[in-house]
């Protein structure tokens, strides 16, 4: 496979996730909001922080409202990694490797590019059918993907992007609600402090699921479950287990995987991240064990930029 067409295809799924974690992290701010009788700036801004993108932010707009945070992160032109940035990234990507992909999952792409660029009176309508409309489309795009694409590399590199770009957003949303929303002393297990923990876990669409395992909402159990559920779909180690198939399934023959730093590197920290003993996790800092997180990650999507997407190794 051309180096450019794995890149994109990467990038693809990468900017599609990205776009739906970036309405799930709004839905569920703009419900805690209502939720609460005085809703802070600070819980706005933690959804800024959760893309890592405060110094921006701040640099654009210094009112730091609540219709600030919801405007760059839907639709603000300067910001890269806005809603309606990430769909036209991804629809850019899409449109060089057309040849490639099935067309209906171009055809989704762009309508939903066409309607956020586009349609002025889409921005018109109450947010929640904004967000709502968007994560709808995003999902219906990687459906349409899971229905047509051929189960070959093309779809390795998709789901290469898909799961790291996911285990990078649960881990920061988790971070940002331990380490940027701490609780005061006389607040902790309080009415404000499970409801936060609540929305972190509708954030990443987990509420559900961990209430089928767990009776009460405690700090070690939801961080337990968004980082080392093996069953769970958003959990950091379910999406490692998905990227090291993705690269056996590429890497077809032994001597390859065995030479592949890639791959070393990622089911090492699949390793560590499936036997990590959250308890001691939290007591020698979580914050500083999901920052070494984000770095490894960050190591991988490197390796795998330098392994796959450099035009000199690729034939």
């Amino acid at each position: 496979m051309l180096c450019r067409v794995a890149d994109s295809l990467y990038w693809i799924a990468r900017y599609i996730e990205r776009a739906e974690n970036l309405v799930r992290f709004l839905k569920v701010g703009w419900a805690v909001s209502l939720d609460t009788e005085h809703s802070s700036i600070s819980q706005w801004l933690s959804l800024v922080d959760s893309c890592a993108d405060r110094e921006l932010f701040e640099q654009l707009d210094t009112s730091s409202s609540p219709a600030s945070v919801i405007k760059f992160i839907t639709r603000e032109p300067d910001n890269p990694n806005s809603i309606i940035n990430c769909i036209a990234a991804a629809r850019e990507n899409a449109r060089q490797i057309r040849e490639v992909i099935p067309s209906e999952v171009f055809e989704e792409i762009n309508e939903l590019h066409l309607l956020l660029q586009e349609e002025p009176e889409f921005w018109q309508l109450p947010l929640t059918e904004q967000l709502d409309e968007i994560r709808r489309r995003c999902l219906v795009i990687r459906g349409v993907e899971e229905a047509t694409m051929q189960r070959d590399e093309s779809w390795c590199f998709t789901r290469m992007g898909r799961m790291l770009e996911r285990a990078d957003k649960t881990a920061r949303m988790l971070d940002v609600k331990y380490f940027l929303l701490l609780p005061k002393p006389e607040d902790v297990g309080g009415p404000l402090d499970e409801l936060q923990w609540i929305a972190l876990l509708r954030s990443v669409s987990a509420y559900q699921m961990y209430r089928q395992y767990h009776a009460e909402i405690s700090p070690s159990k939801v961080s337990s479950f968004l980082l080392i559920e093996p069953l769970f779909p958003r959990s950091v180690h379910y999406c490692l287990l998905q990227m090291i198939t993705s690269i056996e399934t590429i890497e077809t023959d032994d001597s390859s995987r065995a030479n592949s730093t890639l791959l070393a590197a990622l089911k090492i920290l699949h390793e560590q991240w499936s036997s990590t003993n959250i308890t001691n996790l939290i007591s020698s800092g979580l914050h500083e064990g999901i920052d070494e997180l984000q770095q490894q990650l960050d190591t991988i999507h490197n390796l795998t930029e330098a392994r796959y997407f450099t035009p000199s190794p690729c034939t």
